[in-house]
């Protein structure tokens, strides 16, 4: 050996240790599934993607995916305003400044709620603040939705629970604090957005979305169509509440909707006998519209 073929030597030895080694990944890229064992993607995928033009390294997120179509919600409550009525200005705004001594706050179940998520299933960033309202009832009385979030729910199809319910006496309870993700909706989207953190079950929008329930009256115990309609303590009630969080969370009037618009499996119907104009009045003379 001379001096002059000696680095020559050690570079093809460097060479087909290299390719070795290459050859041994790539054979134990073939024998394995990445997506079933949860493990990185194989060196095949990787020069798969490099060919199509999109390399992926290992852990990068994934596109969601998007929710199907639905009808698009206008809000009853950005239509033109009417002047606000002082007398109800003046009463509601007094019952305003002590709301927050009149919320009954009551420690639910954790089974039936969750934190909210900053990333999705696939990795992508998401904003978990609160940006839409859903309306609800809750087809029996309060105690006994108050006695399904405090009982334990292990599986996901018995999870429920809004974060204020509000009694057809005006009562007002805090089943869960705004800043955790209440189970309102299941499936379900909001102006063509949902988030996905479990894809057994689907998109939803409990990640970025407020649940407020009303208290069924008696004869809206069933299925039928409508009811006798909730009462003035239960408008003027909710009113504070919605007032509260839109001023908190800057949630304008057009994202405040309903069980009914955002369920895409067509099966909910609440609240209904819902009167707009009685929480459009309200909130006029609370401040919060026009």
């Amino acid at each position: 050996m001379t001096p002059r073929t000696a680095p020559l030597l050690m570079a093809l030895a460097s060479a087909s240790l290299f390719c070795a080694g290459l050859v041994f990944w790539l054979a134990r890229g073939l024998m394995s599934s990445p997506s079933s064992s949860g493990q990185n993607p194989s060196l095949l995928e990787i020069l798969d993607d490099v060919r199509r033009g999109h390399p992926a390294p290992p852990g990068s997120p994934k596109p969601a995916p998007q929710p199907p179509a639905q009808a698009p919600w206008r809000s009853p409550l950005t239509d033109a305003c009417v002047a606000p009525d002082p007398v109800l200005s003046q009463r509601l705004r007094d019952q305003y400044a002590k709301l927050n001594q009149r919320v009954q706050r009551i420690g639910i179940h954790p089974s039936n709620f969750s934190e909210r998520q900053k990333q999705d299933a696939f990795g992508n960033p998401i904003d978990p603040k609160p940006r839409v309202v859903v309306l609800h009832e809750t087809v029996y009385g309060l105690s006994s939705a108050i006695n399904t979030f405090v009982t334990p729910h292990p599986h996901d199809n018995d999870q429920v629970s809004y974060h204020v319910l509000i009694g057809e006496d005006g009562r007002i309870v805090q089943a869960l604090d705004p800043a955790k993700r209440a189970f309102g909706a299941g499936y379900s989207a909001f102006h063509g957005e949902w988030v996905i953190t479990n894809p057994k079950v689907g998109g939803s929008i409990n990640n970025f979305a407020l649940h407020l329930s009303l208290e069924t009256p008696l004869d809206g115990e069933n299925d039928a169509l409508g009811h006798s309609g909730y009462s003035q303590a239960q408008y003027d009630a909710m009113a504070l509440v919605l007032a509260e969080w839109m001023r908190r969370y800057q949630i304008p009037p057009g994202n405040i909707t309903t069980h009914r618009h955002i369920d895409l499996g067509g099966e909910r119907a609440d609240p209904r006998s819902f009167q707009w104009n009685e929480l459009k009045e309200r909130l006029v003379a609370l401040g919060v519209l026009c």
